[in-house]
């Protein structure tokens, strides 16, 4: 049986609104039984020659133990060794690639190997590669993964040039073709919502702003998501001040986008994201024009909550999962918010405004109001590139984590852990809070110029989560990165694969 799946990540509508993301069409089989191709690919670990559980000639395995030997090529994990097939085999070349303890990898392992070796064979100029997996262990969920890493490796951007490359197929030699195949499109569904939440992230102020993200949310119908959207009108009456007063200096106006995904009638969990798509700071502007320019990702945190609502609509998820995003460009004008004011939140919280850059955790706190107050939700995890505050304790190999809840805390953790998006718990206290206090509202939106930023942000949002299972995530330096394995230069997708992941456990239970 040959199963193949050719997964393309087509965004019809969204492309006209915002996004021209290069149509991605890598083709990955599952075969129950060997196959050849131009590039014959075995896995071996430190203390099993996969070549031995070929049928290859014992001539030409015993030629492929001697190169093994000659270059000092052990099977450690990451170790790659190419070779000219000699004669006999079907195939132009040998590549070796090393496992290590290959059963004890963690999907974020495999997934890493999977990616570099996309970086090893993009400049092969023959699409066909045949990688034998017959007598691993686990061999079905180590296929789909290191699939995951090529996929998540062959993401580019496109919108303002070209970027070609050479479609290629990966035919996996499995034990059990139907259930890589079940694993692999779980998977593909993940990687469909870090493409979305890469492009939204990458594309520029310019194209993208909250109707244009709004839009490109509305896309998500297709797969069965409903969507709403809110106008200013429509958060006037609702009295959503701080969202309001953020997008005060800007010609074009906030949204609120709520992305639904029931596939359950279970209590819902709620996904709120940050999303401002240009921060200049308003008043209190921002320091440098380098500074600046990173700004366009300052609405990373709804991409990712965003993302992660596709990946699970696209693999048709047992769970009943809601986004809400604060959508809002944060502009210099004469409309402006001016730092003095006082905004009045949804919730009836009055803030006194000190700091105009500090307007992510504003607009989160009508977002956090709405999920709470209109779907009652069991657990509330927000998203947002917060502070620089948390850059500076965590620097960008860690997101920083906030909540009260153990349970969750070690959740999104192991979560975390096992996709290789890695989060740190940062402390909640009231000492924090307490800075906080204003002499003519209810509470400013910074705390003290020597407070622990980070810290401070997360308690002015806890007080916006009501009685919900509550975790602030904050990505700052997260959400664009270098190249890697995994991505080219430009936008990560942070928090996609780790909400994805966290989700799925809970479904699996």
């Amino acid at each position: 049986m040959n199963n193949k799946i050719n997964k393309k990540y087509l965004l019809s509508g969204l492309a006209l609104a915002c996004l021209s993301s290069l149509v991605q069409a890598e083709t990955f089989q599952f075969n129950s039984s060997s196959t050849m191709a131009d590039t014959l690919v075995l896995f071996q670990s430190g203390t099993q020659a996969a070549y031995q559980q070929t049928q290859l000639p014992s001539q030409t395995q015993a030629l492929l133990q001697q190169a093994a030997i000659d270059n000092q090529f052990s099977g450690q994990t990451g170790q790659i060794l190419e070779l000219v097939a000699p004669i006999g085999v079907d195939a132009k070349r040998i590549l070796l690639v090393g496992v290590g303890q290959g059963a004890q990898l963690t999907p974020a392992e495999i997934n890493l190997l999977g990616g570099k070796f996309a970086q090893r064979v993009e400049a092969l100029t023959q699409p066909s590669i045949s990688l034998y997996l017959n007598g691993m262990p686990n061999a079905n969920e180590f296929a789909a993964q290191f699939a995951h890493g090529v996929e998540l490796n062959t993401y580019r951007y496109s919108r303002y040039t070209e970027r070609p490359r050479l479609e290629k197929t990966y035919q996996f030699s499995v034990a059990d073709n139907d259930k890589a195949e079940q694993r692999y499109q779980q998977l593909a569904a993940v990687a469909a919502g870090v493409y979305l939440a890469r492009d939204l992230t990458n594309d520029t102020p310019v194209d993208l702003y909250p109707q244009s993200f709004a839009t490109a949310a509305q896309e998500l119908t297709e797969l069965g998501v409903k969507v709403t959207v809110l106008d200013e009108q429509q958060m006037q009456k609702l009295n959503m001040g701080a969202l309001l007063g953020v997008g005060m200096g800007s010609k074009r106006p906030p949204r609120l986008v709520i992305a639904h995904w029931q596939g359950s009638d279970d209590t819902p969990i709620a996904l709120v994201g940050k999303g401002i798509t240009f921060d200049s700071g308003g008043y209190n502007i921002k320091a440098t024009g380098t500074t600046m320019s990173r700004m366009k990702s300052d609405m990373a945190g709804a991409a990712t909550v965003l993302g992660t609502v596709k990946a699970m609509a696209q693999q048709q998820a047992p769970l009943n999962v809601v986004a809400i995003m604060a959508m809002a460009e944060n502009m210099v004008s004469g409309d402006a918010l001016r730092p003095g004011d006082v905004l009045t939140t949804a919730k009836g919280l009055t803030v006194e405004v000190l700091n105009t850059d500090a307007e992510g955790r504003l607009v989160l706190a009508d977002a956090l109001w709405y999920a709470d107050n209109y779907y009652q939700p069991d657990i509330i995890v927000d998203v947002a590139t917060l502070t620089g505050s948390k850059v500076r304790a965590l620097g960008r190999e860690y997101a920083g984590l906030f909540s009260d809840d153990i349970t969750l805390v070690d959740e999104l953790t192991y979560a975390g852990e096992q996709v290789g998006e890695k989060v740190w718990r940062l402390p909640l206290h009231q000492a924090y809070g307490a800075e906080l206090k204003s002499a003519i509202a209810d509470l400013t939106n910074t705390g003290s110029s020597s407070s622990a930023g980070a810290s401070s942000a997360a308690m002015f949002l806890q007080r916006f989560a009501g009685e919900s299972r509550w975790a602030h995530i904050d990505i700052a330096g997260n959400s664009l990165g270098k190249a890697t394995p995994l991505m080219p230069e430009g936008a990560t997708g942070y928090g996609v694969r780790l909400l994805s992941h966290w989700l799925m456990d809970k479904a699996d239970r």
